[in-house]
Order: structure tokens, then C-alpha cells, then sequence
């Protein structure tokens, strides 16, 4: 594909939680990176910090070359081909679920999608330490909203003792024991940790590197790297892919997401993968090359998670027996 599939975040949690704070953060602290935002209206979002340039319709664009529109859920999936247009060319999109549906509906909307512009970019459930305990004790529902999540925020962590976000934090691990968890104050949460640097090749031709994926934020006002962790595995040997995607499906508790390219044969081609939570993306690589994968959470034992990756390369190629399992999870048209 000459363009990667742009990925959907959906961001929900109960009122009050600091979902649109955590939105006005992604979009003061987006390093570049050009996101297309989905709301109800546009009262919450700080349009006016991001020097508003026009509007057409129900969607604004922000200076800092992001997008911003009010929708229904049933204008949805014809917003999402609005923002992968070329006029508009987002890198990626974010969904504010308040009042727009419930978190599993609109996971499975994303999901099922058959845009293959886009693609599932996880679920972010925002938690306000604050009331939470007392939200889920009144509404049973929360409490399964947040099993459906690829990562918690646990916000307002500055407004509570420690005491507190102890006990939110099991409140959490009983409903998500799997999904890695921010504490935060103010929304604010590395870009990082949800969304890849762009891509801005200057000859049309160059490859995303790792550098790219693991590089600092040069805002000095933003550094919010020990929030989460990373790392990275690169060999030019093989990966057996049953063990590979057995990983990927059942992932080590705190990995919200990876990305990279990974080959399983000599000689043969090679895979871009992008993971969220369980939901596994590949596609046919347009080059060959060596495996090369980065891997983010929060909460993750890195040590545990790297030497389950590195116990799965070998020097002989996978079998065609082997290789069908790369099928489950191939995009349609790569097949």
C-alpha cells in the first residue's frame, strides 16, 4: 500500500472523567503529527489555542494541520473517508465516544470497517480517580466499559492520596487485569504512547526506521517518557510465526501496542505489523529486509516480554505449514 492505514483511537469514559483534556493535550502536544478529531461539538476543545483557520460544514481546521468535526455515529464511517482523503491526509484519528455511542459498539464499527484506509487504533477509557469508585459502585456498566479497554488513564491522580489510587488502580486490574494503565494529572499523556511519529519521506521511497518510533519529543515541557515503557527487537534471522502470533493475541500484561516489519522466511518477504491490545493488523511489506519491531506499554515487564520474542528466532525459515497462520490476519487485499 503506498499509504499506511490510518488508525482510529476512540477515547471514552464516564462524564467528568477528562476525556476532552486528554483530547486538547493530544492536540497541543501532537510533534507533527496530524490528527483528525470526532466530537459532539466543539464547545469543549480548545479551538482557540490551535489558531483556527477556516471551517467548512461541521469541520474545522486547526493550524497545527489538524482537523476537528462534530458527527452522529451514523456519519461515522463517511467522516473517517473525509479525514484519509488526500486534501486531508490525517495521520490519525481520534474519536471523543461520549455521546457518541457505547465503547463496544463503536469498537465493533471500527473494527468491522471495510475502509482498509483506516484501521483500529485501540480503546483509551479515561477514569477520574476522584469518583470513580463511587461511578461503578452506582452503575454496574462502567465497570465492563473499562474490561473493553486497550489502555486505562486513570486522570485527576492530583487530586487523591496515594491511598486512593491504590484502590482505583484494583478497581482496574479486577475489570482490565491485562490493560496497561497511565496515572496522570490534567489528561496529560505522552502522544507516544498512543500514536506513531509521521511518516514525511523526502524522496517518496524512504522506510520508517526505528529511530523514528523510539525518538525523544523535543518539547521540554513534555516529557512524560516514565509513564510508559518500550522496546525494541531486530535480528536478520527468522521468527517462527506460530510463536509470534501467539504472542501477539495473548500479549504480556502492560503492552498496549507495537509496530514494525518481521519476516519468517529467507529470501522471503516480509510483514508490517501494528498491533493495540489483541487486534492485530498486517500487511505484505513493499521491500525486504530484516525483522525490526518496536514494542510499547505501560506497566510492562520488559525483560519477560523481550525474552519471549528473542526465544522465538531461529536460522531456518518457517514451513509452508507454519506460514498459514500469517493468514488469519492479513488485510483482504494483501491475501
Amino acid at each position: 500500500m503506498s499509504r499506511s492505514a490510518v488508525p482510529v483511537v476512540l477515547v471514552a469514559g464516564y462524564l467528568g472523567s477528562g476525556k476532552t483534556t486528554l483530547l486538547n493535550h493530544l492536540l497541543r502536544r501532537n510533534h507533527g503529527i496530524r490528527i483528525g478529531v470526532v466530537v459532539n461539538d466543539f464547545g469543549a476543545v480548545d479551538i482557540d489555542s490551535m489558531l483556527v483557520a477556516g471551517q467548512v460544514d461541521s469541520m474545522i481546521t486547526l493550524g497545527n494541520g489538524c482537523l476537528c468535526c462534530a458527527v452522529d455515529t451514523e456519519d461515522l464511517d463517511e467522516m473517517f473517508g473525509a479525514f484519509t482523503a488526500t486534501s486531508a491526509a490525517v495521520d490519525a484519528i481520534v474519536v471523543e465516544a461520549s455521546g457518541v455511542a457505547e465503547p463496544r459498539a463503536l469498537i465493533r464499527m471500527v473494527v468491522a470497517s471495510t475502509d482498509s484506509r483506516i484501521r483500529y487504533g485501540g480503546m483509551v477509557m479515561v477514569v477520574d480517580a476522584l469518583h470513580v469508585l463511587e461511578s461503578t459502585a452506582r452503575h454496574q456498566h462502567l465497570a465492563q466499559h473499562l474490561g473493553l479497554a486497550d489502555l486505562v488513564v486513570v486522570n485527576k491522580a492530583d487530586a487523591v492520596g496515594p491511598g486512593r489510587i491504590d484502590e482505583v488502580l484494583t478497581l482496574v486490574r479486577d475489570a482490565a487485569p491485562a490493560a496497561p494503565t497511565v496515572v496522570t494529572s490534567h489528561g496529560a499523556v505522552d502522544v507516544s504512547l498512543l500514536l506513531d511519529p509521521p511518516e514525511r519521506p523526502d524522496d517518496g521511497s524512504r522506510q520508517l526506521a526505528l529511530d523514528d518510533l523510539l525518538r525523544e519529543q523535543d518539547d521540554p515541557h513534555d516529557h512524560l517518557h516514565a509513564s510508559y515503557e518500550t522496546f525494541s527487537v531486530e535480528t536478520s534471522d527468522c521468527l517462527d510465526p506460530r510463536a509470534f502470533f501467539e504472542f501477539l493475541e495473548n500479549p504480556p500484561a502492560g503492552l498496549y501496542r507495537s509496530k514494525g516489519f518481521v519476516r519468517f522466511g529467507r529470501g522471503a518477504a516480509r510483514f508490517v505489523v501494528q498491533t493495540v491490545g489483541v487486534h492485530i493488523d498486517v500487511e505484505t511489506a513493499s521491500s525486504r529486509g530484516d525483522t525490526a519491531l518496536v514494542f510499547i506499554g505501560s506497566g510492562l515487564d520488559v525483560a519477560a516480554a523481550r525474552s519471549r520474542i528473542e526465544a522465538m528466532i531461529r536460522t531456518e525459515s518457517a514451513t509452508d505449514a507454519e506460514s498459514l497462520v500469517v493468514h488469519r490476519f492479513l488485510r483482504t487485499g494483501d491475501r
